[in-house]
């Protein structure tokens, strides 16, 4: 039998390596823009077409590479910055696999220009699908600038599972932002399709954030400090009245470097304990420094998940350090042991003459057995239960026998009449109310938890999930609006302003056109500020900001890619933003129009996200409950 384990080709190793270091078309700006960085570029130019499907540009102003280095930066495990496998516990840079540029160049066009500030010419490399083109002297800039195109052009099913332009411009956006925020010193210039999403020059810590998330932000920032001699923590965390309920703007950075870590999460999610409303989370931005032989980042291909020798030490320390930020700016009740001031206690005067001492009336010739002697020569104990005579056949007061007297007058202008209970059944005291006319006006409908509807039907009990069905009801309107001409618009009295960060206000410029056809009057004003004029008119919109908003965050998390599905997603978004929330207590005229209209719509089984609206729990399975 002849061997059959054998070494696997250059090519195809490569291609193996970049399914797990290049997942996305972010992951190639991540790691380009991460190597300018490495290479001392305070400027770097990220120019992309079509979510970087089609192009990824990006240029530095770095130290650039000799001819040989640029040739070696492309072979595997090919690096600058380890020499010896100490190094690993001592890095500081961003990258360090050496795995980047293979990948990149297995799956893809690539084009390499580079040139050092000593050298006359510089050096053109161009690689494609792992395979050298070329190689040739080139005039160029002092720097490095890479032209990536035709992102798995020979790995056609990670293309095909590449979700829509949106979803992918917003991982790069995240990756931008993971790096600029450590790096505010660095100018970053962020091209969509020719269009600037992010121009962000040098500036501090919070005005880095507020170029990035939109001056919004700024009014929420509470400013964190605090340095032991484990760690160094500092940074910005939001008030608990600008917290929001998706997530996005929770940021955790180590030496520079972006990490993900439920662990330390939580220790701010617990410094914000009842201070919060409920299901949102507050924004926080914060930096860790700390010795670098003290973490692990080679645990990961992407990096963003690390190691710390003593985190049971740490988290105490990030806890403590939200804890008083917030108490330092009010947000929460704090103690100060240092006040220089002092508190005023009232001192009674010398003269006593005006003091009244309280007196207290007793009765010195009260004896407690005279009761128990009368009770014993009536014949019987006081504390007789059997025969009814307990604690009500002592004798009475007579405040007692008033109370007894006037019990009725507590139930006068009650409207409810109950029942006595059948006696040695005990009731509880939320099904008195089960069958009363203000409940359910005679109908066989129940709200549950403020969450579903309980109906019966002829096999058993149906469960309506009340927000999917609300979904489902507003989604086949939407759909109705879009294909007729005719589209109502409900103009706002008082028109609002949205001021978006630059990624929302690229996504929404993107489908402004689909909006106006459903029914918004929505109008750009200046830089990434817009004008909201009307509404749809099917909608119920109490706040057109937070639908905006919502609906801009539903959509960015869209899987649909083709266009000609674009406009029936727009309306999935709309539908899951403007929907109602679970909680939301309805009125029996509001459950029965909600039902009526569920089972008016085409599809009333399923969200528009493919999610079930109701069941029925046959009465079959409520038998086998009880048989038991």
């Amino acid at each position: 039998m002849s061997d059959i384990i054998q070494l696997l080709p250059d090519a195809v190793a490569n291609q193996i390596a970049a399914g797990e270091v290049i997942q996305r078309p972010a992951s190639v700006v991540k790691e380009l823009v991460e190597n300018a960085l490495d290479a001392g570029a305070t400027e770097v130019t990220i120019n992309i077409k079509d979510a970087g499907k089609t192009l990824i540009q990006i240029s530095d102003n770095g130290c650039g590479m000799s001819p040989t280095d640029a040739r070696m930066a492309f072979e595997r495990h090919a690096t600058s910055k380890i020499k010896s496998a100490n190094d690993l516990f001592a890095i500081r840079t961003m990258g360090f696999r050496g795995e980047a540029l293979a990948s990149v160049a297995a799956i893809a066009d690539v084009e390499l220009r580079t040139k050092r500030e000593e050298d006359e010419i510089g050096t053109l490399i161009h690689i494609i699908g792992s395979e050298v083109k070329a190689q040739e002297p080139a005039a160029g800039n002092n720097g490095t600038n890479f032209m990536i195109k035709n992102l798995f052009f020979n790995v056609p099913a990670r293309r095909k599972f590449l979700k829509s332009n949106a979803t992918e411009l917003k991982h790069i956006i995240w990756e931008i932002q993971r790096v600029a925020l450590p790096n505010p010193d660095i100018r970053l210039l962020l091209i969509h399709n020719g269009s600037a999403v992010y121009d962000l020059p040098p500036a501090n810590h919070r005005k880095r954030l507020v170029d990035v998330f939109g001056k919004a932000l700024n009014q929420s920032l509470v400013n964190v400090d605090e340095e032991t001699s484990i760690v160094k923590v500092f940074g910005f965390i939001g008030q608990p009245k600008y917290a929001r309920k998706t997530l996005g703007e929770q940021f955790f950075f180590v030496n520079g470097r972006f990490m993900r870590h439920p662990y330390f999460h939580k220790a701010i999610m617990r410094a914000y304990e009842q201070l919060l409303p409920p299901d949102t989370y507050p924004s926080y931005f914060l930096f860790l420094e700390l010795d670098p032989g003290e973490i692990d980042i080679n645990v990961h291909p992407t990096k963003t998940e690390i190691k710390f020798e003593n985190e049971r030490d740490i988290w105490p320390i990030i806890h403590a350090a939200v804890r008083e930020s917030l108490g330092k700016h009010n947000v929460v009740p704090s103690i100060d042991f240092d006040q220089s001031g002092s508190i005023d206690i009232p001192v009674p005067k010398k003269s006593a003459d005006n003091v009244r001492f309280p007196e207290i009336q007793i009765n010195p010739d009260y004896n407690p057995f005279d009761n128990e002697k009368k009770f014993a020569e009536r014949g019987y104990s006081p504390f007789d239960k059997e025969a009814g005579q307990g604690r009500s056949s002592m004798p009475e007061s007579g405040r007692e026998k008033r109370n007894l007297e006037n019990w009725e007058d507590l139930y006068q202008g009650a409207q409810l009449k109950l029942k006595p209970e059948p006696r040695g059944i005990k009731v509880p005291h939320e099904d008195l109310y089960a069958n009363t006319p203000e409940q359910f006006s005679g109908k066989r409908v129940l709200q549950l938890k403020q969450r579903y509807i309980l109906t019966p039907v002829k096999s058993g009990l149906m469960v309506i999930d009340q927000k999917r069905a609300h979904e489902r009801i507003l989604y086949e309107k939407f759909l109705d609006v879009m294909k007729s001409d005719s589209v109502a618009s409900q103009q706002q009295l008082f028109p609002q302003t949205i001021e978006l960060n630059p990624a929302d206000s690229a996504l929404l410029k993107g489908i402004l056109q689909d909006l106006l056809q459903l029914g918004f009057d929505i109008r750009e004003f200046g830089k990434d500020t817009f004008i909201i004029n009307g509404t749809p008119g099917v909608l119920d919109v109490s706040s057109p900001e937070l639908i905006v908003e919502k609906l801009l965050e539903e959509y960015k998390n869209s899987p649909v890619d083709a266009r000609s599905k674009a406009r029936e997603q727009i309306a999935v978004s709309l539908a899951k933003a403007s929907a109602m929330d679970y909680g939301t207590e309805l009125k029996q005229e509001e459950v029965d129009h909600l039902i009526d209209n569920l089972f008016a719509c085409a599809t009333p089984n399923f969200s528009p996200d493919g999610k079930k609206v109701l069941t029925i729990i046959s009465t079959d399975d409520i038998e086998k409950s009880f048989s038991k």
